[in-house]
């Protein structure tokens, strides 16, 4: 028996299939080996065990190395970044500075890799703020333009990973 192979169509190229597929996120700071158990942050104090980071207490014999989230801290890099502006913003900006920070506190408190890194206040109507996670950059943004309205545009780059958020007001 003869095996054929099926006709050729000149207008289609044959695809390899062989070829490296590019990951769609990559977080350079995500842990790429497995950690010992428990493992423990020596700045934070976050516990490395059941597979992801927590807050807990550890053993004293704990392996120690750096969460991603300090890691981004010392190398200042951040993951998302949020900038809020517009007259509204000069007029409420402790309100609105004050939903950053609690937004912030609760969810660090579940995601300890979830922190804020910096606020700056640039101009009596533009805050600027970087995290080590986009993702509490989102949950921020969606906070202030939840409570307060205005516009809420996001920014995420496709082949980083990185979101910036634009809120105005």
């Amino acid at each position: 028996m003869t095996r054929h192979s099926p006709p050729s169509n000149p207008s289609r190229p044959e695809q390899r299939q062989d070829r490296l597929l590019r990951e769609r996120v990559h977080d350079p700071y995500q842990t790429r080996k497995k950690l010992v158990e428990p493992t423990v942050c020596p700045e934070c104090g976050a516990l490395y065990h059941a597979g992801r980071w927590q807050w807990g207490s550890a053993l004293a014999a704990a392996q120690r190395e750096l969460c991603p989230a300090c890691q981004r801290l010392h190398d200042r890099c951040p993951a998302g970044f949020l900038t809020l502006t517009g007259a509204f913003l000069a007029a409420h900006r402790e309100e609105i500075l004050n939903l950053l920070h609690h937004v912030e506190a609760r969810e660090k408190a579940e995601h300890p890799l979830r922190r804020l890194m910096a606020v700056v206040e640039e101009a009596d109507d533009r805050v600027s703020a970087t995290f080590t996670d986009p993702q509490l950059a989102r949950a921020v943004g969606e906070a202030i333009h939840d409570a307060y309205q205005g516009q809420l545009d996001y920014d995420y780059q496709d082949d980083e990973f990185l979101l910036r958020v634009h809120w105005q007001r």
